[in-house]
């Protein structure tokens, strides 16, 4: 298996710089192809929940490859029930960089992106998808929707990517502090958000379904709260892309009917699940999937599993409001990335906590500001708080920062130290 994704992977690198469109056809069949395993040969050592996880977000994945027209550009904690209520689709940055680097067709992509003059040390997850864009495999979405939330080189690759695409673009500014003002000018934004989607597809936006969406919405992050306290005493055995998977789902298919089902699917499945066993990683940032020293120590092993990931619990679920543009609104501003480092350790330690972690796992992605800047901080914090935590370097896209050898080192000894 792993020699057909690296011939897939070649071939994929080799069209895009001949045949983009041929490469692009070739992507999209692959992960088709992908999906029909999914659905008819799944892992049967995932939990239920997440065999069908995999393949809601591969068909995430393949509605803007096989529609782009129908399909917004997105940051990856964009509020995306607008979107949806107007029946488009979420095209999201991050998440096909983390698909074409599983596809082993991310150093083409990047490198294309440095030639055109684009920082080594920008993210690798947006130089990874400007390069896939400037290449020509990535089709052209219907207009862009972006937030300045947590990652600044939003501010540089969505711009470029609006040029290059030739396409309209929408910026949500959102200020750090948690004030009814800024709340109130967030969801002002949202609402010229809707205006500026009911523009560029000559649809309305019903109040009242959004209401209901963004009652759903509350609903699956309750849920998804309730399952991760809840399964703090039980074992659930993980891979290393279904946190990650769920982080994704938790922010661009928020508000839909099959995001909710599968955190009720998830809650409900911990009634036949056994005992916690081993030690219990909760994992801050990305996560290197790819990385055969992480696979040795965390991929379905009962001595040490992920039992959660920052990213899926960036939302804080007590703030609502009856209001749907202000309820989007107070999940940006309420945001644990958003300002300071110290709103999004204090949100670790709390999850930590609640899903009974042994110890922390702190990922300082090559290329992100925020976390690297915030690593040793954090550190203190977490082991003063009772949780052991490793720093650990890498990238979770671009193999060649990978740092393989130090990877094995030093979460080999952490993990013997929480046994110890």
């Amino acid at each position: 298996m792993v020699q057909v994704v690296e011939t897939f992977g070649r071939y994929v690198e080799k069209w895009s710089g001949t045949s983009p469109a041929r490469a692009r056809q070739l992507l999209k069949t692959g992960w088709e192809a992908q999906n029909l395993k999914f659905r008819f040969t799944p892992d049967k050592r995932l939990f239920p929940a997440d065999q069908h996880l995999a393949r809601m977000m591969m068909d995430t994945m393949l509605k803007p490859l096989k529609d782009p027209e129908h399909s917004v550009l997105v940051s990856v904690f964009t509020p995306c029930e607008l979107i949806q209520e107007l029946g488009l689709y979420p095209y999201n940055v991050e998440s096909f960089s983390c698909y074409l680097s599983a596809s082993k067709a991310e150093r083409a992509f990047l490198q294309t992106a440095e030639d055109s003059g684009l920082s080594e040390t920008l993210c690798s997850y947006h130089k990874t998808f400007i390069g896939a864009a400037k290449s020509g495999v990535l089709p052209k979405p219907r207009c862009i929707v972006y937030t300045t939330l947590a990652c600044d080189a939003n501010l540089l690759t969505f711009k470029e990517l609006a040029e290059l695409y030739g396409v309209p673009c929408f910026a949500i500014d959102i200020p750090a502090g948690r004030t009814a003002e800024n709340v109130a000018y967030v969801a002002g934004q949202m609402r010229d958000l809707a205006v500026f989607l009911e523009k560029n597809t000559g649809k309305k936006i019903d109040e009242n379904r959004l209401r209901e969406r963004m009652k759903r919405s509350e609903r699956t992050l309750a849920t998804y709260d309730a399952f991760q306290k809840a399964r703090a005493d039980k074992y659930v055995p993980t891979d290393l892309v279904s946190p990650l998977y769920s982080g994704m789902t938790q922010n661009i298919l928020l508000g839909t009917k099959e995001e909710e089902a599968y955190v009720k699917r998830l809650l409900s499945g911990l009634k036949n699940a056994e005992p916690s066993k081993g030690k219990r990683i909760y994992w801050m940032h990305m996560i290197p999937f790819w990385s055969d020293a992480v696979k040795k120590e965390l991929l379905f092993r009962e001595s040490a599993q992920i039992v959660g990931c920052e990213l899926s619990q960036v939302a804080d679920p007590t703030q609502h409001s009856d209001d749907p543009y202000e309820d989007m609104a107070l999940r940006l501003v309420y945001h644990s990335l958003n300002g300071s480092i110290t709103r999004r350790i204090d949100a670790g330690i709390r999850h930590a906590k609640e899903t009974k972690a042994d110890g922390v796992v702190w990922f300082n992605h090559w290329g992100c500001k925020h976390t690297l800047g915030g690593s040793q901080i954090a550190k203190k914090r977490f082991e003063a708080a009772g949780l052991p935590t490793l720093i650990l370097d890498g990238d979770g896209c671009d193999r060649s920062h990978g740092g393989e050898g130090q990877t094995a080192t030093r979460l080999g000894a952490f993990l013997e130290m929480l046994n110890e």
